[in-house]
């Protein structure tokens, strides 16, 4: 379902009166883990409805604009960046989980080995294409300018000092990534896209981040919301010991609660 359309949905149910609080995540693991969590939190007396959404955009706009009471689905310097860039007033509640994110390839077998004159894809936010310059640099496939990609400064290709290989940045929405590999020689991908697409972070990526960072994904809600009592019950909720034991059974090491 496109994602316009999911937010069509969220915003009807949103206002329809209805006892469940309306969860905006991602289509793929983290959809799978909050289906969990609605069963963990029903428990606890707490009803949930979980809102697909295909891109990292509308999330917030429909978080912002009330018509969800909250999402999961984005680390921090996302969200710094989101806030920054459009005014929302959303505030992080809890950990969820950490997932890597990591270069894909249909034609080779590490990053070291790209040729000169690579077509690299990368995404086009500015957080999420910062962590993928990062990982060029690690692997010593770039060079960034002093300060880029750091204290909350995010690089961006006019940020490459040095390029020795001389490869070609293509910067495309995060979700069209894994299609558009077979025309790339390798491009990053988020680990929920990822998954989707067949591909494991664990046996697939051929350069992959370090799990500690500040790149653990969160619960997010409306700062006038935070202190709510149904906020305790929905981070309870994903935090409980069922939770943690699907992600770990689920995602065999591809996806590591946070929590």
């Amino acid at each position: 379902m496109a994602g316009g359309a999911v937010w069509a949905l969220a915003a009807t149910l949103a206002h329809a009166g209805g006892p469940a609080l309306m969860i905006g995540t991602m289509s793929g693991p983290d959809a799978q883990i909050w289906a969990e969590v609605t069963k963990v939190a029903a428990r606890d007396g707490l009803a949930i409805k979980v809102i697909e959404f295909n891109d990292y955009v509308q999330p917030n706009a429909a978080l912002d604009a009330g018509d969800l009471d909250a999402n999961g689905f984005q680390h921090q310097p996302f969200l710094d960046s989101q806030i920054r860039q459009r005014g929302y007033r959303i505030v992080n509640v809890g950990l969820t989980y950490t997932s890597p994110m990591g270069f894909y390839s249909k034609r080779l077998k590490s990053l070291k080995d790209l040729p000169v004159g690579a077509k690299v894809g990368i995404q086009n936010d500015p957080s999420n294409g910062n962590r993928a310059l990062l990982l060029l640099q690690k692997y010593g496939i770039v060079k960034l300018k002093p300060g880029a990609g750091v204290n909350g400064v995010n690089a961006t290709p006019l940020d490459v000092a040095e390029n020795p290989r001389k490869i070609r940045l293509v910067e495309l929405d995060a979700a069209q990534l894994p299609r558009a590999l077979p025309d790339l020689d390798a491009a990053s991908i988020n680990t929920d896209y990822a998954v989707k697409a067949g591909l494991s972070p664990v046996k697939d990526a051929i350069a992959i981040e370090d799990l500690k960072g500040p790149y653990a994904n969160l619960i997010a809600v409306r700062a006038q919301d935070k202190d709510k009592p149904w906020v305790k019950k929905l981070v309870a909720a994903y935090e409980s010991n069922d939770v943690r034991k699907f992600i770990e059974t689920k995602f065999n090491g591809a996806i590591i609660p946070a929590f």
